[in-house]
């Protein structure tokens, strides 16, 4: 999912975006984009269904293998898990034409035991994950349905994707694995991630660490004067908060967590804090990585120099919880405008921006990436308090997914 909220940019309206040509009056894709809207109570079914599977980090399976099933049901053929778990399934087109990767993501950010029922309050369905990215993993199988229902072909090739690893403590691991040990080659990626009509042309970059100040400890009389590891710890945490980081490109860092101690009376041997820093440039990310470092460093030379010559100074020890790679914002390239103009096509204008979803990793690999929204309306995503509301046109996300993956894949050229 967008690990922060896309940076929403309106995009002029130029003679660029309208230069390519979709399909939208191909009349097997006319038939395809009114089965979506004809059938929009089965694509809501799907998305209730699917997000009462849990599918906690790292424990995707149960919620892969249904989706093995469902990508069998609507004709994908050499459906598979691969060896990280990402669920393949292809649709072969007519032969020379490019091979589109359209995926959503099965894995959440909720730990096990979590009741995952949905509830529909009204017009809005209540559940953890429903919007993110259950929204995506039912476009993606609604796109497979109306294709097939419309006898839709074209020149290239579509491969259907669930993804693991995502979410935060998953680092990606599943779109890594598929660009690294790729089935074929793939010449464009579309991720469907979220609620909107929004697409990321950009990657919001993150680095991500725990950092342990570390010491002997002892007792907060006895050992007095000892450098203390906590102390450090806010010594940093003080440094990092007057940081001053750029507007444009959106810039920003966190410390979310903070652990140690024993008890009030204990120099506590151990303080730790975990730490997000996220950019949409990624000059600017690294710049504000190696100013964390000197701020960590110094804040640790300065505990310990309350007792020059201690024998049991404080010290520091890095673990990286995960780098997502940023790319600048490119609303200019092929596979942007393609989706541009599809949306037009059918009556709106996407909003365009960064974030941080799968098409980070291809996009830093300088593959043709975005990230498209399901369409509804989604609010509280990474809450047990999620919800969808599918609005008066929630069909249109679907709708669009189709015919972008269906230029790409080379209709209409």
């Amino acid at each position: 999912m967008r690990h922060t909220l896309p940076l929403l940019v309106v995009l002029s309206t130029g003679v660029a975006a309208q230069q390519v040509p979709v399909p939208s009056g191909n009349p097997s894709v006319v038939a395809a984009l009114e089965s979506i809207k004809r059938e929009n109570a089965w694509t809501l079914q799907q998305q209730v269904s699917i997000c009462e599977i849990p599918a906690p980090p790292f424990k995707e399976a149960e919620r892969g293998k249904e989706l093995v099933q469902r990508f069998r049901s609507l004709g994908l053929v050499n459906v598979r898990v691969d060896p990280e778990g990402n669920v393949i399934g292809e649709r072969p087109g007519t032969g020379g034409g490019p091979t589109v990767v359209l995926s959503g993501h099965l894995d959440t950010v909720f730990p096990e035991g979590t009741d995952v029922k949905v509830k529909l309050d009204g017009t809005r369905y209540r559940g953890p994950g429903i919007g993110d990215d259950c929204r995506g993993l039912a476009t993606i199988l609604t796109v497979a349905r109306a294709l097939r229902d419309g006898n839709v072909t074209y020149p290239g090739k579509i491969l259907f994707v669930g993804t693991v690893g995502e979410e935060g403590p998953g680092n990606l691991r599943g779109v890594r694995y598929l660009f690294k040990n790729p089935p074929e080659k793939i010449d464009f990626f579309i991720s469907v991630d979220g609620t909107g009509l929004g697409l990321t042309t950009g990657a919001v970059g993150s680095h991500r660490y725990l950092i342990q100040f570390q010491g002997p400890g002892g007792h907060s009389f006895g050992a007095f004067g000892m450098p203390a590891p906590i102390h450090a710890m806010g010594r940093a945490i003080a440094k990092v908060s007057d940081f001053k980081v750029p507007s444009t490109p959106k810039t920003t860092f966190n410390v979310g967590i903070v652990s140690g101690g024993t008890s009030v009376n204990t120099i506590s041997p151990l303080g730790a804090m975990e730490v997000d820093l996220r950019s949409e440039s990624p000059e600017e990310l690294l710049a504000l990585d190696t100013k964390l470092k000197n701020a960590v460093q110094q804040a640790v030379d300065e505990e310990n120099a309350r007792a020059p010559g201690s024998a049991a100074p404080v010290t520091v020890k890095w673990i990286d919880m995960g780098v997502r790679p940023a790319v600048l914002i490119n609303n200019g390239s092929h596979i942007a405008r393609s989706a541009i103009a599809a949306g037009k096509a059918l009556g709106f204008t996407p909003e365009t921006g960064a974030s941080s979803t799968d098409a980070n990793f291809p996009m830093s690999l300088g593959v043709a990436a975005i990230t498209l929204d399901g369409g509804g309306i989604g609010r509280g995503a990474h809450s047990i308090a999620e919800s969808y509301d599918d609005g008066p046109e929630g069909w249109k996300g679907p709708q669009w997914v189709l015919l972008t993956t269906v230029t790409l894949a080379g209709l209409g050229r």
